[in-house]
């Protein structure tokens, strides 16, 4: 569990991620930090292309970034919207592969901290690894 002080700093740090969105489509800008059980943190941002399917969610950024890194273990991450939108499934599931007990802190552009929650908690019943254990 982040202390004060370290979730601000989370928060912070997704603020000046979402300065980095490309979104000329939707014009809804996200930003990511996820902190790694190492210490580190990763930003995402959203980028957004023409063929809509091709874009890909700030929450995904920073994950396959950190996971490029070599990192696997997650302690938390922060997503900064202009109104505190949660993570969309896609990015819930991804978090799932890595950190199901991961803290999710949801703030809007002003640094307001609307909701804190698990992965599990946004995903419960998430299909994992142990769902392919009996077959690999």
């Amino acid at each position: 569990m982040l202390n004060k002080a370290q979730q601000d700093e989370l928060v912070e740090a997704a603020k000046k991620a979402q300065g980095s969105a490309y979104a000329p489509y939707s014009n809804y800008h996200v930003g990511s930090a996820l902190l790694t059980s190492s210490g580190k943190v990763y930003l995402g941002a959203n980028v957004e292309n023409a063929a809509y399917p091709d874009s890909i969610c700030a929450e995904r950024v920073a994950v396959f970034k950190a996971v490029t890194e070599g990192e696997r273990s997650f302690q938390a991450i922060a997503v900064v919207t202009r109104d505190g939108g949660t993570p969309c499934g896609s990015c819930r599931q991804v978090l799932a592969e890595f950190a199901p007990d991961a803290q999710v802190v949801i703030a809007n552009e002003k640094g307001e901290v609307t909701r804190e929650a698990t992965v599990s908690e946004l995903l419960p019943g998430a299909f994992g690894p142990s769902n392919l254990k009996a077959i690999l």
